[in-house]
């Protein structure tokens, strides 16, 4: 789990450096439409890849949606530690 937030720093600085060869930081470039619209879409490749039964597909598939659902975190100033919170006060 500490992946995770090494993962957010990680995106926090790709959304201030803005680097040229970055797909992270085009992602941000495109705003949180193009973020949305990839989360959409990796949430359908979850569902079939889950409606296949297939374990490698999953994890593949769901890496890329939690991915893209830590950049529209990013974007939006929130971070896991928020979400986590949020889950903490409902599960408590």
């Amino acid at each position: 789990m500490e992946f995770l937030l090494q993962l957010e720093e990680i995106l926090k600085r790709r959304k201030t450096d803005l680097p040229e060869k970055s797909y992270t930081a085009d992602l941000f470039r495109g705003g949180v439409d193009r973020i949305l619209k990839k989360i959409g879409e990796e949430a359908g490749e979850v569902i079939i890849a889950a409606k296949n039964a297939d374990q490698k597909e999953l994890t593949h598939e769901a890496a890329d949606l939690l991915f893209h659902l830590q950049v529209l975190l990013v974007e939006r100033g929130l971070s896991l530690s928020d979400i986590v919170s949020e889950l903490h006060k409902r599960h408590s």
